[in-house]
């Protein structure tokens, strides 16, 4: 995007978080109780209100997170339980993932109008809520509705817990707080699957969800007592809810065709979804060109960089959801496993993310992207297709030693080397100050990714609504899914491989005055095409430098354009 003329501020040019100092951010230093924290914009990281900040963030976003990725293991004792097929445990993972992929940039922008703790507030009860429901539920069409509600819930919590920490913290801590939370973030997401099976073998599978309600009721007293209350008086204009609406819409009715076609075949009510979403997706892109104040400004997509690493990025994680969601059955109903050595099995692969994600960014700021994005998927699909030797007996020491750990070793390397150089990349291929938006139309590409993958692949490798339940049936069609995988990555490789270059170094520029350290030396990363990284400045790098991204990217916080 090269030198445009800068649009005005509207609440979609923030998210998921604004970076504003005190005078600008609205901050009131409102809290509950007598122990009011100093004003947002002043607290420092060391503090006591500063640690206190920090746990209400990461005990927030880390119930969605860890929600994300206990639930797969999950699955085949709730299919059991609640006597369901394999399209309603499709819906179980997919009617969260849709409702958070569609309204988390809008959740952002909610935010910085109305106050982002009192949002953020608001999505943890809601989550909470959402998740007593999961809990209780008598029958699948309950426990697929509330995980649609959880799915709201987190897609207001999930960018304001970011927020939060861009608005509070004095900026010389930001980068310090910032990393705290995407650190503390990913130790949830990399435990989540042993979790998640600990819960299943023991009390039981409702209480994956009932584990969220005492987390919550820590987190929202501690928010309202020591968090101060900030908004952006900038943020403007309508709210882009007929995108929002659009845009869910047309992913619940594709996600409902690929999931129903198995039973249905080629029903009318399957067909008219199908069609009812391509119209819908259609309509969402003409609206988002046509509105003052779209959800997703179509003219980001002038830079060439950002769109392609979009299209690597939904290549990726269409592949890891669809992998996660399968080889968590295949590991129970195949090889035997219990669904906490399901989730003990998978470990390696978050782990792995958890210790070097940070030296694989630092690897691809020197390198530049070209390489890892190539790389990195290329290993994780050989990791895919490793899975294919995971059959009966895989789950004993000696199966689990030759057959199961390589397979999720080398897939944890593949994403070791591919999801830092991906964020970074997104953040270089914008301008600066579209930092945060740009972060968060990744993120949720990623999501849309994983649930439509989850919807399609069981269609594609031809799965009968029973076949979790059959070692047999299921074991078949598993073989055919991994090579499908295995595929999205490859195509993925060969994208970057082809379009995304690798630039001369560049000068480092003076150091960033918000963050007190310089932002803008080589990163051996493409330039923005159609509107870049303010000269003076150079392109942002990440500071969510430890993470999990197993199910989407991490978030980025916003920054500012020098001078604002």
């Amino acid at each position: 995007m090269g030198e445009t003329p800068e649009e005005p501020r509207t609440p979609r040019d923030h998210r998921p978080a604004e970076d504003l100092p005190p005078e600008q951010a609205g901050a009131t230093g409102e809290a509950g109780g007598t122990g009011a924290p100093k004003a947002a914009g002043a607290i420092r990281a060391a503090s006591a209100p500063g640690r206190w900040i920090v746990l209400t963030t990461v005990l927030g976003s880390g119930m969605a997170m860890l929600d994300s990725t206990v639930i797969n293991v999950a699955l085949p004792r709730i299919g059991q339980d609640l006597g369901t097929d394999l399209a309603a445990l499709q819906w179980t993972v997919n009617a969260y993932m849709l409702t958070l992929a569609g309204l988390i940039l809008l959740g952002g922008a909610l935010g910085d109008r109305y106050g982002r703790r009192r949002v953020f507030v608001v999505g943890v009860v809601w989550f909470a809520l959402a998740s007593l429901v999961c809990a209780v539920a008598p029958n699948a069409a309950v426990l697929i509705a509330a995980r649609a509600f959880q799915g709201i819930g987190g897609a207001l919590l999930t960018p304001g817990s970011l927020a939060l920490i861009q608005a509070s913290f004095h900026p010389d801590d930001r980068a310090r707080a910032v990393g705290l939370w995407s650190g503390f973030g990913g130790v949830g997401a990399a435990i989540g699957p042993f979790v998640g099976g600990w819960l299943v073998d023991g009390p039981g599978w409702r209480w994956v969800f009932l584990l969220n309600l005492p987390v919550a009721a820590l987190c929202v007293p501690v928010a309202l007592r020591h968090v101060p209350e900030s908004r952006d008086p900038r943020a403007h204009g309508r709210f882009d809810v007929l995108g929002a609406v659009l845009a869910a819409v047309a992913l619940a009715l594709v996600t409902y065709a690929l999931i129903e076609a198995p039973g249905s075949g080629a029903s009318p009510a399957v067909i008219g979804a199908a069609v009812g979403g391509v119209l819908l997706g259609a309509a969402f892109v003409r609206v988002e060109r046509r509105r003052r104040d779209p959800m997703v400004p179509p003219a980001i997509f002038r830079s060439r960089l950002f769109t392609v690493v979009n299209l690597v990025t939904f290549c990726v994680y269409a592949a890891l959801g669809g992998f996660f969601f399968l080889s968590a059955i295949q590991l129970q109903v195949v090889a035997g496993y219990s669904a906490l050595g399901a989730g003990t099995a998978l470990l390696p692969t978050t782990v792995l993310m958890l210790f070097f994600s940070a030296a694989s960014g630092e690897l691809g700021h020197r390198i530049g992207p070209r390489i890892p994005l190539t790389v990195g998927p290329l290993l994780a699909a050989a990791g895919m297709l490793l899975m294919l030797r995971v059959g009966p007996g895989s789950a004993s020491v000696t199966g689990y030693l030759s057959e199961v750990l390589p397979a999720v070793v080398v897939l944890g390397l593949g994403l070791v080397t591919l999801v830092a150089p991906l964020t970074a990349t997104v953040l270089a291929a914008v301008d600066t100050g579209q930092a945060g938006l740009a972060s968060g139309i990744n993120n949720a590409a990623a999501r849309a990714a994983g649930l439509i993958a989850v919807a399609a692949l069981p269609l594609l490798a031809g799965m009968g609504p029973e076949a979790y339940r059959q070692a047999g049936e299921f074991a078949a069609t598993f073989r055919r899914a991994m090579p499908m995988c295995a595929g999205l990555l490859v195509a993925g490789a060969v994208l970057a491989f082809c379009a995304v270059r690798t630039p001369a170094a560049a000068p480092v520029p003076a150091p960033d005055t918000d963050t007190g350290r310089g932002v803008g030396r080589d990163t051996g990363r493409e330039r923005p095409e159609g509107g870049g990284a303010h000269p003076a400045q150079g392109p942002c790098r990440p500071e969510c430098t430890v993470h999990c991204g197993v199910v989407a990217p991490p978030l980025e916080p916003a920054r500012r354009r020098p001078g604002e």
